[in-house]
């Protein structure tokens, strides 16, 4: 079971998030916190929990400083940014402090309860919107130069199919209905795509596909 603290200041917010983390079995909110001191405060009792689902802006102490905090005291917690901003310098800073994830607060269900696996399973995580912007700026710097030779991996032909779909930027649910199969066969190629490129999270496996001609 995937135990997730939920830090959100506004209640609409906060409840509309949980109801979609319920939609899923394996996932269980083991508590709510309205700021950052309140996460702390419930550290401080010495109870546990996998993964902060954290807002980047909370009243008394933000995401940030959170995640600050955190690096000192419970380094082995994993913590995901929500945010409404998709600037850069945002998405940066998050993760030099110590964020494995930053999500949009428009991220679906499919895409939300992803990544919050994949960081639980030890990786780290971008939002798809995030992930094809920063791509479109990689491709239009104009010192990016492709590689002449594609990587020494062998890919299924689903996988490829898959990865396609990744890089236009569909969601798990998208890419069941297109491919018509299961969503957990998604996830599966989805995941296996990670672990055969070693990529870190959507971001640098779109990049790795791009670079080395496997997509064009």
């Amino acid at each position: 079971m995937l135990q997730v603290l939920l830090a959100e200041d506004h209640n609409i917010v906060r409840n509309g998030i949980r109801m979609l983390l319920e939609t899923d079995e394996s996932i269980h909110i083991v508590a709510e916190a309205e700021n950052g001191r309140q996460v702390l405060d419930y550290f401080a009792k010495g109870l546990k929990t996998d993964i902060v689902l954290a807002d980047i802006n909370m009243p008394g102490l933000d995401g940030i400083s959170l995640l600050r905090e955190m690096k000192t005291g419970n380094p082995e917690t994993k913590i995901v940014m929500l945010s409404m901003h998709d600037n850069e310098k945002y998405v940066a800073q998050a993760f030099l402090e110590g964020a494995s994830g930053y999500l949009l607060k428009n991220v679906n269900a499919d895409e939300l309860i992803f990544a919050l696996k994949h960081v639980n399973g030890g990786g780290k995580y971008l939002c798809t919107e995030l992930t094809m912007t920063l791509l479109d700026k990689l491709l239009k710097n104009s010192q990016y130069v492709p590689l002449n030779s594609g990587p020494d991996i062998e890919f299924s032909q689903r996988e490829i199919e898959v990865l396609s779909l990744i890089a236009e930027g569909l969601t798990n649910n998208e890419m069941s209905e297109k491919l018509f199969i299961s969503k957990r066969t998604i996830e599966g190629h989805r995941q296996s795509l990670i672990d055969k490129t070693g990529a870190r999270n959507t971001a640098s496996l779109i990049r790795f596909a791009v670079t080395n001609g496997i997509i064009q």
